[in-house]
């Protein structure tokens, strides 16, 4: 499978080349790429070995505990903006 966010020169770049005129093309994009990712693992235990050129050898379960630390610290940051804007804490 192809990296639809990045390339090797710029690993990081997933938002580099964003643009509305591009919004809903990307949005499908983002959902058939979950789903596509969803059925890859779907029958495989949580203990599979799998390699990430970025990673190395690592495990189904060390991958899903990547991305929800990653998806926190996300919305953790997007949290933090909001209180800016809005100056409401603590909801």
């Amino acid at each position: 499978m192809d990296a639809v966010y990045s390339n090797p020169l710029q690993p990081e770049a997933a938002f580099d080349d964003a643009a509305a005129a591009h919004a809903e093309r990307d949005w499908s994009a983002l959902l058939d790429e979950q789903e596509r990712a969803r059925r890859a693992v779907a029958e495989l235990p949580l203990d599979a070995i799998f390699h990430s050129e970025r990673y190395g050898p690592m495990t189904l379960r060390w991958a899903y505990l990547h991305m929800i630390t990653e998806y926190a610290q996300h919305n953790g940051h997007a949290d933090l903006l909001r209180e800016k804007i809005d100056g409401v804490t603590g909801l």
